[in-house]
Parts: C-alpha cells; structure tokens; sequence
C-alpha cells in the first residue's frame, strides 16, 4: 500500500457492485463502522510504518536493505493477491473472508510488535500483507452489498472522509507511539481495532456472496507472486550481493520467466484474474501505464522521505509524521472539485496537467540540503505535490471507469488498485538501488576530499548499507566525528536527490502517457 495515498479505484469497486440484498438502516450503520474501521486499520498501517522506519532501524540494527523488505513483504503479498482476496470473498463469502483477514492481520501485528529480529519482523509483515489482500477488498465489497445503489453514495462519503482522516492523523499519533513509548506499538494499536471489528462483524454483518463467481485463479496467483517476488528479491538484495552474484542473477532469470509464464497463463484460461482484453482498451491501457508511472513515483522517493526527516533532518518521529499533512488535506479538500474536471475539458487535460505539477512537486524535493526550515524546505515541496495528485486522481479513477463497458468496471477498478500497488513495490526495490550507489560515491568522495584516515574509511565499509543511520566510529575525536557524520548526510541528500529527479522524471512520462494514449474525450 502507498505509504502516503490511498490507490486509485478504492470508491470505484464499491460503486461498481450491485447491492445482493441491502440491510436494515440500522444494520447499514454497524456494517459501515465494520467496514470503515477495517480499512481504516489498514490505512494507518500503510501511512505510520514509514515513520516508524529510522526507529526500528537503529533497534534492530538493520541496513536500508532490512528495511525494505518491511516495507516490501507487506506490499508483496497485497498487490498479488488483491484480486484473488476479492475472488475469495465472492465465491466463499465475503464477511467470512473479510474475518479470516481481520483476524490474520491483528495476529501478524501482534508478531510485528513482538518480533525480536528483523527476519521476524519482515515475515511477520508478509502475513500482514497476506491478511490485507482478504480484508481490503472484502471491506468494499460489503459495502457494496449491504446497500441499496440510492443509499450507496452517502456510505461511500462516509467511509472516504473517515479514511482520509486517519490517513491524515495516522502518521502524527503514530509519530507520537514511536517518540514517547515504542515503535512496536505502532503494530499493537491494531489488535484492539481488529477485535472491535470481529466483534461487530459477528453480529450485525450479513454474509453475501456471488453466485455467479466465476472460481479463482489460483494458478495466476501463485506464478504472479513468485514472480513478482523473485523481481523484488533480485533488486532489493543486489545492494547487497552486487549485480555479479550467481543467485542474484538466477533471481532475475526466475522472475522474468515467472513472469512471462504469467501472462500466457492470463491470456489462456478462462476467468483470469487480469483479464488482458482490457488492454485492448487504448483509455484503459494508457491509463494504467499512467498509473504505474506516477504511483511508481509516489511510493518509491517518499519511502526516503521519512528517513531524511528523522535521520538527517533530525525532526522527531512526530513533526516528521505531520510534516506531509498539507499533502492529504489538500487532496481531501481538492478531491471533489478535481472529480469534476472531467466532464468540463475531458479526461486527457487534467491527466496531463496533474503529472506535470507533481513533477514539480518532486523536482521541489531537490533543492533542500542539510538543515533548515521545514516551511522553506519541505512545505512547498508538500503541498505542489499534493497539488499535482489531486488534479491527477479523481480523473485517473474516472478515466478508467469510462474506457470499459459498464459490467467490467469491478474487474477493471480492481486492477488498476493492484497495478497501484504493484507500482510502489517495484519501485521502492529499484530505487534502493540508485540511493545506495549514489551514497557510496558521493560518501567515497567526501572522505577523501577532506583528508579522513584510511582506517576510518575502511570501518564504516561495513556500515554503509545502513545509510544515514551508519555507525560512527567510537576512537575518533569528537571534531572527526563531527566530520564523518556531515559527510554521512551530505551523502544521502546527494542520493535523495538523484531519486527525486528519477521521481520528476517518472511523472514527465506519466504526462507524456497521458498526451499520447488517452482521449480528449469520454468516449
């Protein structure tokens, strides 16, 4: 999950659903707390582990590769098996799922709050990931069919607006967990929301399924994640094997194969999970593209946004949980307005416009060095940012709505949330890549320009996988420590930096996408 945004087409598959048998007014009102509650757990989760990050780090003594596979391990198993949760829940039930999930996603924080080492942790965030992928699409699709399509509108408000609030306050109390008492408690404070949510689900959520299902696609699920997980592994683990490794090299060889095979799979069997016809939609596939271009964007240089708050800003956990508020109010006070850009100048104005100012926005993220202001260094960056994603949202989920015909939108919704998603996990690996080569020469670089000793160079060569949050060595005086560590810091804005301008450069293709593939029009 973005750590920031929620994906495109969240409102979409609750809209596109037809309601089975809609419940009592005050059964709706249970059902929409359920609901809210459920994907609200999740929300906070994806926004707060961001900022819990540099923490864990330095308890664990992790390298950036450790954190992300954090990071990774939970959005592995959520992108591939978005769409097989939703199969789930329509053929098996949809409350039953959506409880399996719950309950798998309360125990798996409980594991993440208590794991002892960093492999534990990031198993314990696969299961989390893998209790998201039920409970996520289960949540919309209750939604769906507990109300009636008249009703359906003021729910969607309501489960939106309490969304973008815990989005919005998620980070800062979670900031404030991590400063006053633990990092760990940011996964604990899941476990009594997940209960509540068991609890009224027992009682007031009424089980609907589809008949109609068409059965799951567990031969494309199971070649998509090994594929997609074999992709991850080869890049993440690269920093730290380097390109030349035998497994790393096997790794990559897997995944494209994997990956092919995926596609052959998609395009023969009968009721794939990614139905490529889609794509035969010129709208829906540039749309697409759009979308993993700038999420892409989104979710792989703000990963790094924490870290250099935190690690080399100094901000604490709190102010660095706050400091993208600007960005989620703005989209949450913009949203509507920008939903309705589409019927005025068509889609094609506000998807090239959206990317270009969030392109922006990213090349904003440049300027700033070590120290500063907060409201001349990173508030401008926010909010142009924000700024661009709204104007680029509303009508990105609009767009690909409108290029399939109206019995496909459920399936095409859901597979632009996954190519969201898919979107950060790939991007998040990849630019781990770029930041830590850039580090390492700038930070090679720094140290022979200011005449440091060989011998101290060489005990921080272990050390560099760790990034900002390096060890600085304890038989140096206090001015050479002094100097290590602006050479330390110096070297990750350099590297941030670098992945912001591949940020900037990411959103310019999704605007290019945009100019090229989608319409003017509607039709």
């Amino acid at each position: 999950m973005s750590p920031i945004l929620r994906e495109p087409c969240d409102e979409s598959v609750i809209r596109s659903l037809p309601a089975a048998a809609p419940c009592s007014k005050r059964a709706g009102r249970w059902v929409l707390a359920a609901t809210t509650l459920a994907s609200s757990m999740a929300f906070i989760d994806g926004t707060v582990v961001n900022v819990a990050l540099p923490a864990l780090q330095a308890n664990l003594n992790a390298t950036i590769v450790d954190v992300q596979w954090v990071i990774e391990a939970y959005s592995l198993l959520l992108a591939a098996l978005l769409l097989v949760g939703g199969s789930l829940g329509d053929h098996y039930g949809r409350r039953r799922i959506f409880l399996i999930g719950t309950a798998l996603f309360a125990l798996a924080s409980a594991w993440c709050g208590l794991a002892p080492n960093t492999a534990q942790l990031i198993s314990a965030r696969a299961a989390q990931g893998l209790g998201a992928a039920l409970l996520v699409p289960g949540s919309l699709a209750i939604i769906s069919s507990s109300f009636p399509e008249n009703e359906r509108g003021r729910a969607i408000g309501t489960w939106s607006g309490f969304s973008a609030i815990t989005t919005a306050v998620g980070p800062v109390i979670g900031g404030w967990l991590i400063e006053h008492i633990s990092w760990r408690a940011v996964f604990f404070i899941n476990i009594p929301i997940a209960l509540l949510v068991i609890f009224i689900s027992l009682g007031s959520v009424p089980e609907s399924s589809d008949k109609e299902s068409a059965g799951l696609d567990w031969r494309g699920a199971i070649v998509g994640t090994l594929g997609l997980g074999a992709l991850v592994y080869g890049l993440i683990e690269s920093s730290r094997l380097g390109f030349g490794d035998r497994s790393l090299i096997a790794a990559l060889a897997v995944a494209i194969a994997l990956l092919a095979l995926f596609f052959i799979v998609e395009a023969r069997i009968p009721h794939p999970m990614l139905p490529l016809s889609l794509f035969r939609s010129r709208m829906f596939a540039g749309a697409n593209l759009l979308t993993f271009l700038l999420y892409g964007a989104l979710g792989g240089t703000l990963f790094f946004l924490p870290l250099n708050l935190i690690q080399v800003q100094h901000y604490s956990a709190t102010a660095a949980g706050a400091a993208f508020l600007p960005f989620i109010l703005i989209m949450f006070l913009l949203s509507r307005w920008a939903g309705g850009l589409v019927e005025r100048y068509g889609p094609r104005l506000p998807l090239v416009v959206g990317p270009l100012i969030a392109a922006c926005g990213f090349a904003l993220f440049m300027f700033p060095s070590v120290g500063g202001s907060y409201w001349t260094n990173f508030f401008p960056a926010t909010v142009v940012l924000g700024l661009g994603m709204a104007i680029s949202v509303a009508p990105l989920t609009t767009t690909v709505m409108n290029s399939v015909a109206q019995n496909r939108v459920g399936i095409a919704s859901g597979v632009n949330n996954a190519v969201a998603r898919s979107a950060g996990l790939i991007a998040i690996a990849a630019l781990g890549i770029v930041m830590l080569q850039v580090f390492n020469h700038v930070l090679d670089r720094r140290l022979a320009e200011w005449n440091v000793p060989a011998s101290v160079s060489r005990s921080l060569q272990v050390e560099r996988t760790k990034l900002a949050d390096i060890a600085l060595p304890d038989d140096q005086d206090p001015a050479m420590r002094q100097l290590i560590r602006r050479a330390v810091e110096e070297s990750f804005v350099s590297g941030f930096r670098v992945v912001m301008i591949i940020g900037t450069a990411l959103s310019l293709a999704g605007a290019g996408t945009a100019l090229t593939l989608i319409g003017r029009s509607n039709a």
